[in-house]
């Protein structure tokens, strides 16, 4: 199997917040967003020139925090021209509905018995108006198996994929086996984070790597 690198987007004004952003809004990326987002392209470059791969696909989803950090990938990667980002609407935010725009803390005031439920099953339970982890894990995955699937036929392929934080936890823990109702609390992901999945005849190996340093 080729190499698969999951991208968080980088910042926007809403992770620095500490905000829901979801399907609602789609805003850019702030001017740190913006270098950082230049320094995860440089450093995925660094990864898949150091894994040795030359077939290389960028896979986003179509919000434009993801595509202006597709775009900083691609500069990075110095892709051969006429190279595309691949927009799928599968790989989406999870729409929060009526928590679009809210806090953490807002939410569990507008809502505290929901809220409460959603945190404890954030797969099962459904922001009011939006969607389940279930549902985006099952639009998302839809969109990133068959990509696995194209990986696995050469090791010399790789994929990067630029989408966002509940897209990438939930796909994070089916991988490594963690029950998908845990995802929220056993992953977290800053906003230019990555990781990387390579997988060998008889094992997956999985490395995260946090914000990079400026």
């Amino acid at each position: 199997m080729g190499s698969l690198v999951l991208a968080r987007h980088a910042t926007t004004t809403a992770s620095q917040a500490g905000t829901n952003l979801g399907q609602a809004r789609d805003l850019p990326l702030t001017p740190e967003g913006q270098a950082r987002a230049a320094r995860l392209g440089r450093a995925i470059a660094m990864e898949l020139a150091a894994l040795g791969h030359s077939e290389v696909r960028l896979v986003s989803s179509p919000a434009r925090r993801c595509l202006d950090t597709s775009a900083a990938i691609l500069e990075g990667l110095r892709a051969p021209a006429g190279t595309r980002v691949e927009q799928d609407a599968g790989l989406r935010e999870i729409d929060y509905g009526a928590w679009e725009g809210l806090s953490a803390e807002e939410c569990r005031r507008r809502d505290p018995e929901l809220r409460a439920a959603w945190e404890a099953n954030p797969v099962a339970v459904a922001a009011p108006g939006g969607e389940s982890g279930g549902d985006v894990a099952a639009r998302a995955f839809a969109v990133l198996v068959p990509l696995e699937g194209w990986l696995a036929e050469s090791r010399t392929r790789a994929a990067v994929v630029v989408a966002h934080n509940h897209v990438l936890r939930l796909r994070l823990a089916a991988l490594t086996g963690v029950p998908l109702a845990d995802y929220r609390r056993r992953f977290v992901l800053e906003p230019g984070s990555y990781s990387i999945v390579t997988q060998g005849p008889d094992h997956r190996t999985i490395r995260r790597i946090g914000v990079l340093p400026p």
